[in-house]
């Protein structure tokens, strides 16, 4: 699969469903992260954005605060590179 060609158009509808939060606060992360980035995506970044959307509510929203990073599974360029562009100041 080539990583870096951009996602489908109709794909997208379907991955921010995906992406959507219990907590308010990782909701307003995602929701400014597609603000700015939807029409980009790269299909590797999409996967960063699956393995960051994979854990519960309150690791993600320590990734997201910078209280924590991805370790394991997570120590992907892929993640990494979502992450960064989602802690991007508003």
């Amino acid at each position: 699969m080539e990583t870096a060609a951009l996602l489908p158009a109709g794909d997208l509808g379907r991955l921010k469903w995906r992406c959507r939060r219990g907590l308010l606060e990782n909701d307003l992360f995602v929701e400014r992260f597609f603000r700015r980035h939807e029409a980009g995506l790269t299909l590797a970044q999409v996967q960063g954005l699956q393995g960051l959307m994979d854990l519960s509510d309150n690791d993600l929203l320590d990734l997201l605060l910078g209280r924590k990073e991805p370790a394991g599974e997570l120590d992907r360029p892929e993640v990494k590179e979502v992450l960064a562009m989602m802690r991007q100041p508003g």
